[in-house]
């Protein structure tokens, strides 16, 4: 992992923005999946299944993230603490683009868990979703903010 600089917008790499927003992805991809999965498994609604894949994204891109600092040696309330900062504004603007892409795809939604459409149109929606973080989390991290918190400690 590369080194990360706080301070003016222009110490942050792109590299480094592009680093801390594929940790976000990892967290955000597994509950989006999760959520679509059991979601559509289970025949809910199209706001349902989002909702579900929403909290499931917030839910493992926390989980990851404290994990990753109580390694660290912090205690679960700090870690916790940690988490909500670094995380909350990624995973937000990763989950609005990516569910706004997915279900904005027509027929994406109801296309089922065995479909190309449903598959392609997720991993696109995912990836839409990082290539628009990125520049977010490059401007919290060159103010220190974002997943600047969290590379702080390590």
């Amino acid at each position: 992992m590369t080194t990360h600089q706080h301070g003016t917008h222009g110490s942050t790499s792109w590299g480094d923005a592009a680093s801390a927003t594929l940790h976000c992805l990892t967290g955000c991809a597994i509950g989006e999946v999760a959520g679509m999965v059991i979601g559509s498994a289970a025949g809910l609604d199209i706001g349902a299944v989002v909702l579900l894949s929403v909290v499931l994204a917030f839910v493992t891109g926390y989980a990851l993230t404290v994990r990753s600092v109580r390694a660290a040696g912090l205690a679960l309330g700090a870690a916790l603490g940690v988490a909500f900062a670094a995380d909350t504004v990624s995973i937000l603007v990763m989950e609005v683009v990516d569910n706004a892409t997915i279900v904005l795809v027509p027929g994406a939604m109801t296309a089922g868990l065995g479909t190309v459409l449903f598959w392609v149109s997720l991993a696109g929606s995912l990836a839409l979703a990082f290539v628009l973080t990125v520049p977010v989390n490059r401007w919290l991290m060159g103010r220190g903010r974002g997943h600047a918190v969290v590379h702080a400690l390590h």
